[in-house]
């Protein structure tokens, strides 16, 4: 009977590293949707967010059901208390993704971030994406260091976050109130998934 509790929860684990990756992916493709006004890719991210959220309920209910019959403590309790936040801030991750393709198919065929702004976002994206595989590789190896090296790139999407206002608010910001309120959105999005 414990033997097959530990493979359930070995499983609930290996569901969420596999939510990590998924989620990554949808990062990734939202941010090229958004920098290369690519409707399609856009598409694809929010069609695919319902996976995401089907992934969720099906872990969040596993999940009860271990805690229900089995009674776990210590440790395990933990894993699967963990495992319940994760599924939950992974899920979201996975709905913030899907805000920035809807901003880019809202601004299709126009490219929703100004040049200024486009290094700003490459580096977002890309921090974005590394926490979230981060994230799901600490969970998979359980490295400490790995868990530390979130902390740095939380700190630097916060100066990434920082700088896009120091732009806005510059005098050389020519791009009008539509473009700061895209830009404020999609920054506090890309914050928000880190």
């Amino acid at each position: 009977m414990r033997d097959s509790y530990h493979d359930q929860l070995d499983d609930i684990l290996a569901d969420l590293v596999h939510m990590c990756q998924k989620v990554a992916i949808a990062v990734r493709s939202s941010t090229s949707a958004l920098l290369d006004a690519d409707i399609h890719l856009a598409e694809q991210v929010i069609g695919d967010d319902t996976e995401l959220d089907r992934m969720q309920a099906d872990i969040e209910e596993r999940a009860f059901t271990l805690l229900a019959r089995q009674s776990p403590v210590a440790g395990e309790l933990r894993t699967v208390v963990a495992s319940l936040r994760m599924v939950t801030e992974l899920e979201r991750m996975g709905d913030l993704a899907a805000h920035v393709a809807k901003i880019a198919r809202l601004r299709y065929p126009e490219v929703a971030v100004p040049e200024l702004l486009r290094p700003n976002f490459v580096r977002m994206g890309d921090v974005a994406e590394k926490m979230v595989v981060t994230a799901g590789h600490t969970l998979s190896s359980r490295s400490i260091e790995s868990a530390e090296d979130l902390r740095s790139r939380d700190e630097e999407m916060d100066d990434l976050r920082s700088s896009q206002f120091r732009v806005m608010l510059g005098d050389g910001w020519d791009y009008g109130v539509e473009a700061a309120v895209d830009v404020a959105l999609l920054g506090r999005y890309y914050e928000r998934i880190a």
